[in-house]
């Protein structure tokens, strides 16, 4: 059942924002302002401009995360400029600190124009810019609501600039739950993810994306869609991130490429797919219809078309069973990637977060989780792939497997202790 709320109460909620600041450290007594301020904190300068690296350890930076927006691509709302986008970027940095204890702050970049406008096309230079003059004080930024195709160029420059990790959750948030789905139906339908036919509409940030971790994951035949159709190596309209996907195919339509595939990946439009279409899927298929807030297909026309006949559905919902949900996946990502001072969030960490969200929905629910949901029934099986965000077991499972990853994979020094890090992400919040 959807939860019902009122405009008032959003309002009521939202009245004097959603976060602010917390002292970590007493200021009670004439010694803890000496400490805190001058001349204390004298020393603590001097230690930083001798040797940079130390303001991970004298200041907030080791736990804390920009969240940056210029406002043109909020929600499924559109360019509403950077004012408007504060309540999601206060909301975003709500969500990192009460799941995993990650303090994040927004960080709203409007754009300059003469006639003082907040909103437009996207400026990639001025965001760069600004994420760079900001960077000393972040342990991490997390790009949030930037339009394509200027939030690739924008992740991958500060990536590449940067000592610090630059992640773009509308990129790849929901790619990596949307994976972890995917290790699971492939479990369930006995399938290996190099076998199966997956059809992914949507192609712009969070599409491609999807299709990048797929391939990253161990899928081979994977065709995607646009608003034109199937997106084939012959078209000459491609954009760079469009045509690293491009087949050869004599399917033009997304229901030509839908017949026999075993998923269907949607973050497209409500309403593109029929009861017929998914009739035409391979047996026990799996169909993952994202758009928000109507999905592709209605979850009841799938289970009218399909009655009789096993399959998996998935929604961006809260109100249907396996919702593809962000939180799962970008908080313990910067815990994971802060708690080793990864430099990037690479492929090799996010693929191990996917895994070890696969592997927890495979492990029995606590009780206390599954009293949250009265209505379902929470056991792995078609209607129970994805853990649920309420599940504390969420923050060191994930978060371990993201620093272990970046560790491997060199993104983290070498010489991190492993053990010590899983020993502080088991003691809790």
């Amino acid at each position: 059942m959807a939860i019902e709320i009122s405009q008032e109460e959003v309002f009521a909620f939202h009245d004097g924002g959603k976060v602010g600041v917390a002292l970590r450290k007493p200021l009670a007594t004439q010694k803890d302002l000496c400490l805190a301020y001058t001349p204390g904190v004298a020393q603590a300068v001097k230690a930083i401009a001798k040797e940079p690296k130390k303001a991970f350890d004298l200041s907030a930076k080791r736990n804390l995360v920009a969240v940056v927006s210029d406002g043109t691509a909020i929600l499924g709302l559109g360019d509403l400029g950077a004012a408007a986008s504060i309540p999601v970027m206060e909301g975003k940095a709500a969500l990192f600190k009460a799941f995993a204890g990650v303090d994040a702050w927004p960080v709203p970049v409007a754009h300059c124009r003469k006639d003082g406008a907040d909103t437009g096309k996207t400026d990639p230079q001025r965001v760069i810019e600004v994420c760079r003059a900001i960077a000393p004080m972040y342990g991490g930024i997390n790009l949030e609501d930037i339009a394509a195709p200027a939030c690739f160029e924008i992740e991958r420059v500060l990536d590449e600039e940067l000592d610090i990790p630059v992640f773009h959750d509308d990129q790849w948030g929901t790619a990596v739950i949307t994976v972890a789905g995917l290790i699971n139906y492939a479990t369930i339908a006995k399938r290996a993810l190099g076998d199966l036919r997956v059809v992914i509409n949507g192609a712009g940030a969070a599409g491609i994306r999807i299709a990048d971790m797929c391939k990253a994951a161990g899928v081979k035949d994977l065709t995607m869609c646009d608003s034109k159709g199937v997106i084939r190596a012959d078209r000459t309209d491609l954009t760079e991130h469009k045509r690293r996907h491009a087949v050869t195919t004599d399917k033009r339509t997304l229901q030509e490429a839908l017949a026999g595939a075993h998923v269907f990946i949607g973050v497209s439009a409500a309403g593109v797919l029929s009861g017929d279409d998914v009739r035409a899927m391979a047996d026990f298929p799996a169909i993952f219809a994202m758009a928000n807030p109507d999905p592709e297909i209605d979850p009841a026309t799938v289970a009218e078309a399909l009655a009789g006949r096993p399959y998996v559905m998935a929604t961006g919902r809260s109100d249907y069973p396996n919702q593809i949900n962000n939180v799962l996946g970008f908080p313990f990502l910067f815990r994971g990637a802060l708690d080793v001072r990864a430099r990037t969030i690479n492929t090799e960490m996010k693929v191990a977060a996917s895994q070890a969200l696969a592997a927890l929905a495979r492990e029995p629910v606590p009780a206390e989780v599954q009293a949250l949901y009265p209505t379902e029934q929470l056991a792995f099986g078609p209607n129970y792939i994805i853990p649920k965000a309420f599940d504390k077991r969420l923050y060191a499972t994930v978060s371990y497997a993201v620093a272990e990853a970046a560790v491997k994979s060199g993104a983290a020094p070498a010489d991190t202790d492993l053990a010590a890090v899983k020993a502080r992400l088991e003691a809790g919040l």
